[in-house]
């Protein structure tokens, strides 16, 4: 081989780079694009996503509800959480938020601020706090499927780990639900307890409805919109600011501590929302209109959810207005949808 040769096969070698993938080799990824870029091998693949049967009920649910979605791009890939999370970092971050949580269960445990609360908060208690678990796991379930069919995994890591957030919330909600049951000596740690308020408590039929059809919204790209646009938004601001404040206002501290905490969840689940409709609307502008018309159709059914659970705000020893609850969530949910691009 001559040496012309050589220098040309040495040039070649070091122009080759590991990350040619991500489409600037001028440009090292970053840990984040790494870990998280072009994971979804199974999307748009020709002729199915799946390499097994066409006909296969997987093959064909995916090509119906995702590629058959109208919420598309050309290139997902060039998606990025605000926050740029792996599962590393992700597990760092709330391994400290759960330490200082502890540290915070620990401190009203010891000075049984549990048996400390008026009886009549105690029944709201019952009523509105309690049953919580129910709806946010439906949050959980919802995200869980938006991260299983979105076309990157860019988009799948920020619906991920919200559906963790979600578990945080619940897991946090039962355990205090036993050290009020424990205290008072009360059924209110019993599962039928909750379930009873859930499935049948009036108030709670608007938000159990609409929840319940948002399972069955199967097209990724709605399942989005509600959840992400709509119904998230609306509950989050019902449980971890208007419940919070409620629980100031009836002396119970810890409670609006907790929800000061779910808040900062919340709030990135926001970001990484607003983030991904500027992302798709930059790329395709018609897809506002898109995204707006799910919007138009989830709204009263969220609307509707938070009505419901409104007059139980209102029977707290030291309550909340009705009124002043839902037009503080409405509120809230119209600050949000400015920042969509929607």
């Amino acid at each position: 081989m001559t040496s012309a040769s050589n220098a040309s096969n040495a040039s070649t070698r070091r122009q080759q780079k590991t990350w040619s993938m991500f489409g600037d080799v001028r440009r090292r990824p970053t840990p984040y694009e790494v870990v998280t870029g072009r994971f979804h091998y199974h999307f748009r693949r020709d002729p199915v996503p799946f390499e097994m049967d066409p006909e296969w009920t997987l093959n064909q649910w995916y090509l119906a509800h995702r590629e058959g979605s109208p919420l598309q791009v050309d290139d997902w890939e060039g998606f990025r959480d605000p926050a740029k999370l792996t599962y590393r970092d992700y597990v760092a971050l709330q391994h400290d938020r759960e330490i200082y949580l502890d540290a915070l269960v620990d401190r009203y445990e010891e000075n049984d601020s549990a048996t400390a609360l008026d009886p009549g908060w105690l029944d709201t208690l019952r009523t509105l706090f309690v049953p919580l678990r129910f709806p946010l796991h439906v949050l959980q379930m919802v995200g869980l499927y938006v991260g299983q069919m979105a076309p990157s995994s860019y988009i799948t890591n920020c619906a991920h780990f919200q559906a963790a957030d979600e578990m945080r919330r619940i897991q946090r909600i039962a355990y205090w639900t036993r050290v009020l049951a424990d205290a008072h000596a009360d059924d209110l740690a019993r599962t039928a307890t909750a379930r009873r308020a859930w499935e049948d408590g009036p108030a709670w039929q608007p938000l159990r409805q609409t929840l319940e059809h948002l399972l069955i919204a199967y097209d990724w790209g709605e399942a989005f919109a509600g959840l992400n646009l709509v119904v998230k938004p609306a509950v989050d601001t019902l449980v971890d600011e208007v419940f919070g404040q409620l629980a100031e206002a009836n002396g119970d501290r810890f409670l609006a501590e907790l929800c000061t905490e779910f808040a900062r969840d919340a709030r990135r689940s926001q970001d990484w929302t607003q983030a991904l409709t500027g992302y798709a609307i930059e790329r395709r502008p018609e897809l506002a209109g898109v995204l707006d018309d799910w919007v138009t159709k989830w709204r009263p059914h969220a609307d509707g959810g938070v009505d419901g659970l409104a007059a139980l705000f209102a029977t707290a020893p030291r309550p909340l207005a009705a009124d002043d609850v839902t037009a503080r969530v409405r509120e809230a949910q119209d600050e949000f949808l400015v920042g969509t691009s929607i």
